[in-house]
């Protein structure tokens, strides 16, 4: 008589994960993990000691879901020993829709990550993973500056800066900081030219060549730029007060009436300037209003033109520092 062959309670239990994880992250039945959990289940991220209990986990996986809907997720391989485990795996997606406040890339990313479990019984009471959205961004090189507000037990540890200084002593001394001036462009996915201007430019490093340009969410720029591989910075002329009043209207097409040329790489290099550069972009940090870009240096071009100056709301010809009206 020919026997049966048994599951051992470890596959079975293996069964069980490899399921729901295919339905929750790869059909978005998230549901479908209530199986797997207990009623006081916890789920804690290893790199920020943010907890959230299996609703929250529910409702992440449906927002990457939301911005990758292509998302396939592998179960690489599952470890089990008396009440403890570990769930090695990797997901693949194209980030086509926004992630909360971060705008789509159009990439694509492979993201690994590994989950320490605790059972009770044979369900799940406590997840510790290596990956949470902050990483899956960090591997499409959209990193956060998590550093200035550090997660710890579920607090968010910031300066109050309701207090001392107050918001107008810290205008009043970026009003002490001369800048020169910049205009940032790029093409949008239709291949139009945008631009906004920027005094927040600044060198990282010559060698490798690095800079890096400070732009605020709101901009209408701000989502091409998010989107694009490359960009161009313009240092502005003396010459160039019109070119900045352009940028700073509401004007349809800032370009209509602007002389530029491409960039190797397409970036818009606007006639006239004092000087441009064409940069490949390398890391978009995310700072609450505002994203910081770096990116490498692929080509520079200078003229002898002088460069305009800006203080406190005002420009000047850096020649001799009279007012730009």
């Amino acid at each position: 008589m020919q026997q049966k062959s048994r599951i051992s309670p470890q596959d079975h239990i293996k069964k069980t994960i490899v399921d729901a994880w295919q339905q929750a992250w790869d059909l978005g039945e998230t549901d479908a993990l209530d199986a797997l959990v207990t009623d006081d289940y916890a789920r804690v991220s290893s790199n920020s000691g943010r907890q959230m209990d299996i609703s929250a986990a529910k409702n992440e996986i449906s927002e990457i879901r939301a911005a990758f809907p292509d998302l396939t997720t592998t179960i690489d391989r599952i470890l089990i020993e008396g009440d403890q485990g570990s769930i090695y795996w990797h997901s693949t997606g194209t980030f086509t829709q926004p992630l909360n406040d971060v705008p789509p890339t159009g990439q694509s990313v492979t993201t690994h990550g590994s989950n320490l479990i605790t059972f009770d019984g044979p369900l799940i009471c406590r997840e510790e993973v290596t990956w949470d959205a902050s990483a899956l961004l960090a591997d499409l090189g959209l990193k956060s500056l998590s550093s200035a507000f550090e997660t710890y037990e579920g607090e968010v540890l910031t300066d109050d800066l309701s207090g001392t200084p107050s918001t107008e002593a810290l205008k009043a001394f970026n009003r002490q900081f001369i800048t020169g001036v910049t205009v940032v462009t790029t093409l949008d996915e239709d291949g139009r030219p945008r631009g906004l201007a920027v005094n927040s430019y600044n060198s990282v490093s010559l060698d490798p060549p690095l800079v890096l340009v400070c732009v605020q969410k709101t901009s209408s720029t701000y989502p091409a730029l998010f989107r694009s591989t490359h960009m161009g910075i313009n240092i502005m002329s003396r010459n160039q007060r019109g070119t900045i009043g352009t940028f700073a209207s509401k004007a349809a097409d800032k370009f209509a009436d602007l002389d530029w040329h491409s960039g190797q790489h397409g970036s818009p290099l606007i006639d006239g300037s004092a000087a441009s550069i064409e940069v490949e972009i390398k890391e978009r940090f995310q700072a609450l209003t505002h994203t910081v870009f770096i990116g490498r240096v692929c080509s520079a071009e200078a003229s002898e033109d002088e460069p305009m100056i800006y203080k406190a709301g005002k420009f000047f010809d850096s020649e001799d520092l009279r007012p730009l009206d």
